[in-house]
């Protein structure tokens, strides 16, 4: 029940906070932030730059050449990756800046037990970039947008709620004319062979593996073996059970 709240409470903030991730072109991402020791250590650059492109905006380095549209400084928001001290776990939260250093945005925490530093930094910082994947960030344009955020109506209803069930509530997000339950859908974090596919909680939900082919992966979900396949640009989970071909659906952002 605290979980829940909790979650719904980062779902309004990401709401509000979509509001003004907005209105900015793109992102510069640093190469070292203050708890590394080198440029891209960790490839921790590497990992936002490709997580903030998966989550739509436009990521850059911050020694990387701009296109003539991005030279205005104020109209980019400035990334950085913070770590928190935490005992036995490796703690990172992502930060939005505007140009005079005012927090646009701040994501959850991401939590790792690894023991092993590049695997606790990259599931720490997958696990932070779940907020931003939930931002639905669309650039726009010094005009008005709707934004695909969390149906606030809904939210607010499953907050007066919360004191008289223990069942998970829905967020339902509404872009144009499609409905998805977010609260099946799953984001595909980069490993080093592969995606973790996570939910919102954050929780991994499966975990696939690289083959030759980019519309196929060899996948595990629990202790169920089989490939995640693209059908007909949809996501499908195959497996054998009991000798029968089993395929069930998965809506995942890749």
């Amino acid at each position: 029940m605290k979980t829940t709240f909790l979650f719904l409470v980062v779902l309004i903030s990401s709401c509000c906070f979509s509001q003004s991730v907005n209105d900015y072109k793109a992102v510069l991402v640093p190469l070292k932030f203050d708890f590394t020791k080198s440029d891209n250590q960790y490839r921790l650059a590497t990992l936002s730059k490709f997580n903030l492109n998966k989550a739509g905006f436009q990521g850059f380095y911050i020694n990387e050449p701009l296109p003539k549209e991005n030279n205005d400084r104020c109209s980019l928001l400035y990334f950085d990756v913070v770590k928190e001290k935490s005992f036995l776990t490796t703690k990172l939260y992502v930060t939005f800046k505007d140009c005079n250093g005012k927090i646009i945005f701040q994501s959850a925490n991401g939590v790792s037990k690894e023991k092993d530093y590049q695997l606790a930094y990259t599931e720490a910082l997958n696990k932070a970039f779940v907020s931003v994947y939930a931002l639905q960030y669309k650039y726009n344009n010094g005009g008005s947008i709707v934004v695909s955020g969390p149906d606030v109506q809904n939210v607010s209803k499953g907050i007066t709620e919360i004191g008289s069930t223990s069942e998970p509530v829905k967020q339902v997000v509404r872009s144009q004319n499609t409905i998805v339950d977010s609260s099946k859908m799953l984001y595909a974090q980069p490993t080093i062979a592969g995606f973790q596919l996570i939910d919102s909680t954050p929780k991994v939900i499966m975990k696939v593996y690289n083959t030759s082919r980019k519309d196929s992966f060899i996948a595990t979900k629990g202790n169920t073996q089989g490939i995640l396949i693209a059908i007909d640009n949809q996501w499908f989970f195959e497996y054998y059970l009991n000798d029968k071909l089993i395929s069930e659906k998965v809506d995942v952002k890749f």
